[in-house]
């Protein structure tokens, strides 16, 4: 493959993964907030296998089978959790931004543990990506405190679990890279979170389960989200091994206004003005983090994308 074609390749991995927030928050309406991920994982699961091959664990290190599996998959579930949990369609639009946060502390968190060097424009990086964040959740009230902490504190949990997420998944990026050794286990950790959710959909005695009403829109709506996780991932793959790395980890920074569009025409929700304000602050400030980092570039095996959930950018 040319590297332009691997370079639309991954592209095309972006423009995919920009639709899962959409995609989670509608499952979770039907078949349900556990049943509807079980299957979407379930069916990821089978996609990757299939583009990727099935997993051979003895080629995976055990301190990065158990550390990346603790943070890969808890950083899923928060997402997961947090879109459900969101009171409505906008809420889950805002949740999904504030996840959006990974880049910035991915970026911080490989200062901190691996000793990245970065420039000055770290700090401005990251003040704008909080700022990005204060300015959507502050709404209409432009840079009102208290209408910022009345929407934090109308579903605490929803934000609170979206905020830990991200947090996980720059934790899995830092501190799994040397453990990894040119590794992705994600093989592994979609099967593992599929059984996680049907474990709990079994223990909760299966009442989700049976009130599951399949429609023809629910079905389409799991099969495409299956495939902008399991093919998102595979096209990425093609991408950062043949493609232009610069254009991919500069398109990515734009994934929060992408997923927003996307997850608003699909949620028929409309957003005000403020929250795309501050969505393009957030872009900003995680293209600052980046090209303070820039000039040490990450081995293609290493570098991650994540779009909502975990995925992440050169670290």
């Amino acid at each position: 493959m040319s590297t332009r074609g691997a370079t639309l390749t991954g592209l095309l991995a972006v423009a995919l993964w920009s639709a899962v927030v959409g995609m989670i928050r509608t499952i979770t309406e039907n078949p349900g907030p556990t049943t509807g991920p079980a299957i979407l994982y379930t069916l990821a699961s089978g996609l990757l296998w299939l583009t990727l091959g099935v997993p051979q664990l003895r080629r995976f290190p055990p301190s990065y089978l158990i550390w990346g599996t603790l943070l890969a998959t808890g950083c899923e579930l928060c997402l997961i959790c947090s879109i459900g949990a969101a009171h409505t369609e906008r809420q889950a639009i805002e949740v999904g931004m504030v996840n959006y946060l990974w880049p910035t502390f991915t970026v911080v968190a490989s200062i901190l543990f691996n000793g990245k060097k970065a420039t000055i424009l770290i700090v401005p990086g990251v003040l704008l990506s909080l700022a990005g964040i204060f300015r959507l959740l502050a709404g209409e009230s432009g840079t009102s405190l208290s209408a910022f902490a009345q929407n934090i504190l109308n579903n605490p949990l929803s934000y609170g679990l979206s905020l830990t997420g991200a947090v996980l998944w720059a934790l899995y990026s830092s501190l799994t890279t040397r453990a990894a050794r040119g590794q992705n286990a994600v093989t592994v950790f979609f099967p593992l979170m599929a059984c996680l959710l049907w474990g709990h959909v079994l223990l909760t005695g299966g009442a989700e389960l049976q009130s599951v009403h399949l429609t023809l829109h629910t079905m389409l709506t799991l099969l495409l989200g299956a495939a902008a996780l399991g093919f998102g991932y595979a096209a990425w793959n093609v991408g950062i091994l043949y493609g232009n790395i610069t254009v991919l980890a500069a398109a990515s920074n734009l994934i929060p206004v992408f997923s927003a569009l996307l997850a608003a025409s699909m949620l028929h929700t409309v957003l005000p003005l403020a929250f795309w304000e501050g969505s393009l602050i957030v872009c900003a400030g995680s293209a600052l983090c980046w090209l303070a980092t820039r000039r040490q570039p990450v081995p293609p095996a290493q570098a991650e994308l994540r779009p909502l959930s975990c995925t992440g950018v050169e670290e």
